[in-house]
């Protein structure tokens, strides 16, 4: 068993511990305590960061192996801390560099199993979010083009609820690329003018790159029919 599937079980396990221990504890701890529980606290945030920091830093110097040790070690400390909306970040870039090292299946189990349940826990819509959209590239990925379309429609759907208009692009280019992969070409021209519209209502060009290459995709057919539809909407 790889270093990295060892991290990712012992987040779920420590995740899982985290949550059966607070039904042990007592309701109202020694005087006294509060203070060393904050101090301690603090302490475990701020070995978060350290690793946290030192792990983007390797990341961005491509030593991916030393990020996905160190972006774990900053989610467990994150999550002794009880700093949940940190705990969600570490474990999202541990997915992702998992995801750029083609470690799939480890980058699903992060965020399927730990960073999406802990999302739900501290209701956060927009990390709920953020994970659909991961899970959706990860699928991709794995050539489960139906799970994939299906958690990229999950982030859609929340995209609408908050009203993130950029991360309904991304759904919806999402979909395209689904749809290619499919071989359903036709509907993916569609997704694609669809996200081109989009984002020309959000005057934005964010994603005019992401489009470009998705219709590089398309056979010349198609590509063509697209091309043809936009310039008569124009």
């Amino acid at each position: 068993m790889n270093k990295s599937w060892l991290a990712i079980i012992f987040l779920i396990i420590s995740n899982q511990a985290m949550t059966q221990t607070s039904h042990f504890l007592p309701q109202q701890p020694p005087q006294g305590s509060g203070a060393i529980n904050i101090v301690v606290s603090n302490l475990e945030e701020n070995e978060g960061d350290m690793y946290f920091a030192e792990a983007e830093r390797n990341e961005r110097n491509g030593e991916l192996n030393e990020a996905v040790t160190l972006f774990g070690k900053a989610a467990f400390e994150y999550n002794s801390a009880k700093q949940f909306v940190r705990y969600g970040e570490a474990l999202m870039r541990l997915s992702n560099v998992h995801y750029l090292l083609a470690h799939f299946n480890e980058a699903e189990q992060v965020v399927l199993n730990v960073a999406l349940k802990n999302y739900s826990k501290i209701g956060s819509r927009n990390g709920q979010m953020e994970s659909y959209s991961q899970l959706g590239r990860i699928y991709l990925a794995l050539n489960k083009p139906t799970q994939s379309l299906w958690f990229y429609t999950q982030q859609g759907i929340l995209a609408k609820q908050i009203g993130n208009s950029s991360a309904y692009i991304e759904s919806v280019l999402g979909a395209a690329n689904v749809k290619i992969r499919k071989k359903e070409y036709a509907l993916a021209s569609k997704d694609l003018n669809r996200a081109e519209l989009l984002a020309k209502s959000a005057n934005t060009s964010e994603f005019k790159n992401q489009i470009k290459d998705a219709r590089s995709m398309l056979p010349a057919v198609a590509a063509a029919k697209t091309t043809k539809k936009s310039s008569k909407k124009k």
